[in-house]
């Protein structure tokens, strides 16, 4: 139970409604009490008149004794409906407050954890499945609100309506008490054990249909492949297979579901027949009336279900208990990018770096050593390597998505940790490697980084991406929907739209992670050619493994496994004859073996 006391901030938020739903259980309660004892006066009241009734017949007094004894059970009749009436509007209103303060503590909760993961770092993202996080923020809180909800409603039933029904019981007659209420604890105790192998077959089930999902979701996803590769009988094949594993785990909770109602339809009705018998006894004995026993055979009733739940409230807590373990394990990461003095400057896009070095935290990888490099604002810096070689690594940190291990990133001379992380993101245009376009209109994607969407930035910076007369071919033009990850556009589109939208924010700097790597060369040059007037007065950074990307850049420098290997123009670092001059050769005639 531990761990559940995290979630007792929102039960003092919403205590109105948790009061209530106190008031509300408890006056429920005693509209359930009163029909029973009302049963056993009228059932009392009818054996009485009956004695009388043959009497009174024949003294010709029979029709006004039976009308009189009719109109008694009549009132008898209308104060039970009216009870029952009460406690279900009552029962309607426990619902109202306790039932809807768990939505809104799951929505709170739902909120909290996903501004939570949105504030933490890149690193966290690597260490964690999507699937993990979305399971914690969906499963687990769903699980954690009916312990708030359904188990707090039924066990706060239990707390008041058991101990009110056994003071009646004892105050009647303690014996036929001991004896109704025989069965109830074990009773309790089955079902506890029956609850408890149906929520581990219920896991058993959630991780079959987890399996199935992720396969058709990726059978979907890659549609194309599949079919290109004429896989399309053997993907139906592993379907049917992992749906029949889900078909047997299902059936074999419908057997133990299959349980559950007989074991307490028989234990009450055992209830029901030693209360008969023992109240049998009693009553030839002259130790109570016949209304008792009806009166007891009701409280044996309304008890089934608050003792039934105890068990089922328990494995709803124990599950409660487990999921908000796994909630407060991510809740309890801390975003290690702390911001020394929350800097909101505008900056100017001058950036010195000085002996960088950065190792992936998972993996223990070194993906750069000791690079250094400085960007005047307004200059342009490309950065050549072949895969793996740090470049978007780089990035990152330029982005403060990382913390360098060691050395320093100055930014208009001041240290990168001491500005504002937002306010420094919301100055720098970031167009990623791995292109992601949101399930959106076009333009909503391109306006994706502004506050205010404008209809004619969003077209320019389209023109300057060189992407607009693709667009307002499509037949809804910028309103044209994207599918999943923006299926709807080829490769090249994509990248294009991409950097239309790190441009549309006009950026003081501007990153280019390899963006250009979709499209031929004949879309680069277009492309280029913008972006030349685009990054003119502002600090650019073109990453790339084409020399063609870079070689318009001030400053150029070469990295190989981390570090720097060359650096200079163009120019310069052509007549070094180096590693640049022959990457330089080598894409230059593979461009000219191709066109021709």
């Amino acid at each position: 139970m531990k761990s559940l006391w995290r979630v007792n901030k929102y039960l003092y938020k919403y205590k109105g409604l948790l009061l209530l739903g106190i008031v509300f259980t408890a006056i429920s309660n005693i509209f359930v009490i009163i029909p029973a004892q009302l049963v056993r006066i009228a059932i009392d009241y009818v054996v009485a008149s009956f004695a009388l009734y043959r009497p009174l017949m024949q003294g010709g007094m029979g029709d006004f004794a039976r009308e009189t004894f009719l109109e008694y059970v009549f009132i008898f009749g209308i104060l039970i409906l009216v009870m029952a009436l009460l406690r279900g509007f009552f029962l309607f209103l426990i619902r109202q407050t306790i039932i809807i303060m768990s939505r809104k503590v799951e929505y709170d909760m739902k909120n909290e954890i996903f501004e939570h993961y949105e504030n933490l770092p890149l690193s966290f993202y690597r260490k964690n499945s999507t699937g993990d996080l979305m399971a914690r923020i969906t499963e687990d809180v769903s699980r954690v609100r009916m312990y708030l909800g359904p188990a707090i409603m039924y066990g706060l039933n239990l707390l008041l309506l058991f101990p009110l029904v056994i003071f009646y019981m004892i105050s009647v007659n303690p014996e036929l008490t001991l004896w109704s209420l025989l069965p109830l604890p074990i009773l309790s105790v089955s079902i506890y054990f029956v609850n408890n192998l149906i929520n581990e077959r219920s896991e058993k089930i959630q991780r079959s249909l987890s399996e199935l999902s992720t396969f058709v979701q990726e059978a979907f996803s890659g549609i194309r492949v599949l079919k290109a590769f004429v896989r399309e009988e053997d993907s139906a094949r592993e379907f049917a297979i992992a749906s029949e594993v889900y078909k047997d785990k299902s059936i074999e909770l419908t057997k133990v579901n299959a349980l559950f109602f007989p074991l307490i339809m028989t234990l009450v009705g055992i209830s029901t027949i030693i209360t008969v018998y023992v109240g049998g006894i009693m009553v030839i004995e002259g130790e109570i009336g016949y209304g008792v026993i009806a009166e007891f055979i009701l409280y044996v009733n309304i008890l089934t279900w608050p003792v039934t739940s105890l068990g089922w409230v328990t494995s709803i807590v124990q599950r409660a208990a487990a999921s908000q373990t796994r909630i407060n394990e991510f809740m309890d990461i801390q975003n290690d990018l702390v911001t020394t003095e929350n800097l909101e400057a505008d900056i100017k896009g001058a950036i010195q770096v000085k002996d960088l070095t950065f190792v992936y935290p998972d993996s223990g990888i070194k993906a750069l050593d000791q690079v250094s490099f400085e960007i005047k604002a307004g200059q342009t810096l490309g950065i050549i390597g072949t895969t793996g070689s740090g470049k978007s690594t780089i990035a990152n940190l330029l982005m403060r998505m990382y913390d360098p291990s060691s050395g320093q990133i100055l930014i208009d001379g001041l240290d990168i940790r001491r500005y504002n992380i937002s306010s420094l993101r919301r100055q720098i245009g970031f167009v990623p490697q791995d292109v992601f376009l949101f399930s959106d209109t076009i333009s909503n994607n391109i306006a994706f980084g502004l506050d205010h969407a404008d209809q004619t930035v969003i077209e320019r910076a389209a023109k300057d991406a060189d992407v607009y007369q693709n667009i307002v071919d499509f037949p809804k033009g910028f309103e044209t929907m994207l599918g999943e990850r923006g299926i709807t556009l080829s490769g090249g589109q994509k990248q294009r739209v991409s950097i239309a939208r790190a441009i549309a924010k006009e950026p003081k700097i501007l990153i280019l992670d390899d963006c250009l790597s979709a499209v031929d060369t004949k879309t680069e040059n277009s492309i280029l050619t913008a972006l030349k007037r685009i990054m003119e007065n502002r600090t650019s950074v073109i990453i790339s493994h084409r020399v063609s990307s870079a070689k318009l850049a001030d400053q150029i420098i070469v990295l190989a496994d981390g570090k720097i290997i060359e650096r200079g123009d163009h120019d310069s670092l052509m007549n070094q004859r180096g590693v640049y001059a022959d990457l330089f050769e080598k894409q230059t005639q593979s461009g000219e073996s191709v066109e021709s």
